[in-house]
């Protein structure tokens, strides 16, 4: 599966992009990359990039400030792409991707292995969607901007080449990006590594609250809206929390819920093997990622939500 992005946009003016709704690292590294590429190889048309605010830690990064997340009512792009997600997960950006004249679907999501654009690259074994924009971009066009985004999207997506979805191409890939002379390691610190304050308050209570079901390989724990507004948290404070839950000794899966509006709650979940795959359980509930880690959304009563999820993961660890 191939895609030449140049003779998809030479005959273009206007080009759009986006990705998923509440952006993370991978996605706001590889649209951001993307648009700089794209302003690069044609300098003479109109770029844009829309997406919903980023998380705050994201501040800092190369070219930030060419974020539009006010999403104006504008004439039909040209072209517009999705990036690391399908077109109905894209929030207020879905009106561009309907009206536009030509649509490319760009993503590493298995559930959406068939893409949802006119024309569609969909890499399922790539670790990032950053890994799938490298392999798109002229080298000649390639700058540290560009190099420093993309490692910052393979590394959110790998748990800093930690989580089981890292290959050897992630590597190579990012020992390429690396002769960029960029300043991963700060760059990691400031975007990854550093939590608020309120982060360590979230996962003390949540700690204080896990439950543990199948002898100890599944583990789920929650924070309610009435905590969040009590420690004044806010749904980017609550990045890292299931990654430390997952290593729990012991932990096949880990889920973390938080309550985002009185009966609105949100589940990040991470498995430590194929024993559960977290894409399985997220699609039961309308949600999806990757077999490692995955999300859904829920509304309703806590209880019953802890009870489908742990039935969801119970039926995959009976069957093995």
């Amino acid at each position: 599966m191939t895609l030449d992005l140049f003779a998809e946009c030479n005959n273009a003016d206007t080009i759009g992009i986006t990705g998923h709704i509440k952006p993370d690292g991978d996605c706001v590294g590889s649209c951001l990359a993307l648009m700089q590429y794209l302003r690069k190889m044609f300098p003479e048309k109109t770029v844009e990039l829309f997406l919903e605010e980023p998380e705050k830690a994201l501040a800092g990064i190369p070219l930030r400030d060419q974020i539009i997340s006010d999403f104006p009512e504008r004439e039909p792009f040209d072209v517009f792409i999705v990036c690391d997600t399908n077109a109905e997960r894209v929030g207020e950006a879905r009106k561009y991707f309907k009206s536009a004249k030509k649509t490319i679907n760009i993503d590493h999501h298995i559930s959406n292995a068939e893409g949802t654009g006119m024309i569609n690259l969909v890499v399922p074994h790539a670790a990032a969607a950053g890994e799938v924009i490298y392999a798109l971009i002229e080298k000649q066009y390639m700058d540290e901007q560009i190099a420093e985004l993309l490692y910052m999207a393979l590394a959110h997506d790998t748990g800093v080449f930690h989580f089981a979805n890292t290959t050897p191409d992630t590597l190579r890939i990012a020992a390429e990006l690396l002769e960029y002379k960029f300043d991963f390691s700060k760059m990691l610190d400031d975007t990854f590594f550093s939590r608020p304050k309120e982060t360590n308050l979230l996962l003390a209570h949540a700690l204080m609250d896990q439950r543990f079901f199948y002898d100890g390989k599944l583990l789920i724990a929650y924070t309610t809206y009435k905590l969040m507004r009590e420690v004044g948290a806010t749904r980017d404070d609550t990045g890292g929390i299931v990654e430390r839950l997952r290593i729990t000794m012991g932990v096949e899966c880990a889920m973390y819920i938080y309550e985002k509006k009185p009966g609105q709650w949100k589940a990040s979940m991470r498995s430590s093997s194929d024993l559960v795959n977290v894409a399985k359980v997220g699609e039961a509930y309308g949600g999806g990622g990757h077999n490692r880690a995955s999300g859904c959304e829920y509304n309703g009563n806590l209880e019953d939500f802890i009870e489908g999820l742990a039935k969801e993961v119970g039926a995959q660890l009976e069957g093995k």
